[in-house]
């Protein structure tokens, strides 16, 4: 379990009924962070140290606060690591550093599409779709993806969106409808 990885201090500092909400929170997020993470570094490694550097700082900064405000810090965290991992790439860019590999040489997110009773030509044309969401997705903006996968794939409103990303209700408003109309213009142009 991650709680017994984290740096012995502040596991010290958590109460047993705590590390039983922790546990479960990180349960209820690992998942579906992963796959968000996945979706903007395509390496496993990164985005599992991301996701798990997110949970840290949580861990450290917020223990204090309300159990129920944890979704919304986590998120927040977690879009800083993003916006840092980033910023490093660019770093990397700039001095020439090579950047990791696809493990295995497959595409993770198309990897992640299972079906148990679908036939063959049901999951190709699956792996075909998750194909082009994934490649849409990685053309639109830093910005529109962070909003797109914070209101579409997880749910939040636009003003805990907006919380999360630190900026307006209009600006998550306008960075989703140029987000979802350019993944339909670049979904329409790939079928």
């Amino acid at each position: 379990m991650y709680l017994e990885q984290c740096h012995e201090e502040i596991v010290l500092k958590v109460t047993q009924d705590q590390r039983q909400e922790l546990a479960d929170f990180y349960r209820e997020v690992e998942q579906r962070a992963f796959r968000m993470v996945m979706i903007e570094t395509r390496h496993s490694g990164d985005a599992l140290d991301l996701v798990q550097d997110a949970m840290e700082s949580l861990m450290k900064k917020y223990m204090h606060k309300p159990s129920a405000e944890w979704r919304p810090l986590f998120y927040r965290i977690l879009q800083n690591k993003i916006k840092d991992w980033h910023r490093w790439g660019a770093v990397r860019a700039k001095f020439h550093f090579s950047k990791p590999e696809q493990e295995n040489g497959e595409d993770w997110l198309e990897s992640q599409v299972t079906s148990t009773q679908a036939t063959p030509e049901e999951n190709f044309q699956g792996e075909i779709s998750m194909h082009s969401i994934q490649l849409a997705l990685s053309q639109l903006s830093l910005r529109q993806r962070q909003t797109f996968l914070l209101r579409v794939w997880e749910g939040f409103s636009v003003n805990e969106t907006a919380s999360i990303m630190k900026c307006s209700s209009g600006s998550v408003k306008t960075h989703l409808s140029r987000a979802l109309q350019s993944l339909q213009n670049l979904l329409e142009d790939a079928s």
